[in-house]
């Protein structure tokens, strides 16, 4: 014979799968503001000393950290300089977009949206520092070293860019007044090309020949710069 016995049961809800979320969700805010803390250093520290001299030890002694927790947050010093990046290119495209508004003729927001980029670059040579050194690595270097979630970042903070550029040459295309076969392509080329224009328009040095076999170095002014990009986007864009 079996003897029955009564067995309380609880109809209070348990409260440890709730408790381990909120854990895991402040952990992970925690997280993200440490990389945010991480990548404002960097980015102060390039408009405070250049690219070159920002080192890891640097960023962490700003934030208040020591290096090994750096590296708890980032693959290494290329995905820091990537999501850095990301705030700078952020900030370009804002003024890019700006410079769209109104109705003028397409040839008129090339010029303006090309200019605004040399504007910015000018202003901001960390910029264009950090975006050159990235630049040197080959895209499959920078896939092994940058975290997926890095490289989605810098990617679209690029395409952002780039698409206002694109755009302005797809539609004046379409409306006949710019001659573009890829407009892809053309926007890509000249983010490339008028990075290194900016590097020399900061050096300020045109090298050319007195006599021939004979150096002699000139200069060149940021606004010179300028107009040669702008001249040269609405060249490539022409009828």
């Amino acid at each position: 014979m079996h003897t029955a016995y009564s067995v309380p049961v609880s109809t209070r809800p348990s409260t440890s799968g709730s408790a381990s979320d909120g854990r895991r969700s402040a952990a992970a805010a925690r997280r993200r503001a440490r990389e945010a803390d991480i990548v404002a250093a960097t980015r102060k520290l390039f408009d405070e000393r250049g690219v070159s001299d920002a080192q890891i030890e640097d960023i962490a002694k700003a934030v208040g950290i020591n290096r090994a927790i750096v590296y708890r947050h980032f693959t290494g010093k290329d995905e820091i300089f990537a999501l850095t990046l990301v705030g700078y290119l952020d900030e370009l495209r804002e003024r890019m977009l700006i410079a769209t508004e109104g109705d003028s003729a397409p040839t008129d927001v090339v010029r303006d949206v090309v200019g605004t980029f040399v504007d910015y670059g000018i202003e901001h040579p960390a910029f264009v520092d950090c975006a050159q050194t990235l630049m040197r690595r080959s895209g499959s270097d920078l896939f092994d070293e940058l975290s997926e979630s890095a490289l989605f970042r810098l990617g679209r903070a690029m395409n952002g860019c780039l698409t206002i550029l694109t755009t302005v040459f797809e539609d004046g295309a379409a409306s006949g007044e710019l001659h573009v076969k890829d407009a892809n392509l053309l926007a890509n080329t000249l983010y490339a090309s008028g990075l290194g224009a900016l590097q020399l328009a900061r050096v300020g040095i045109l090298v050319s020949e007195s006599a021939p076999g004979v150096p002699t170095v000139g200069s060149v002014s940021p606004d010179q710069v300028r107009d040669f990009l702008v001249t040269s986007a609405l060249a490539l864009t022409s009828k």
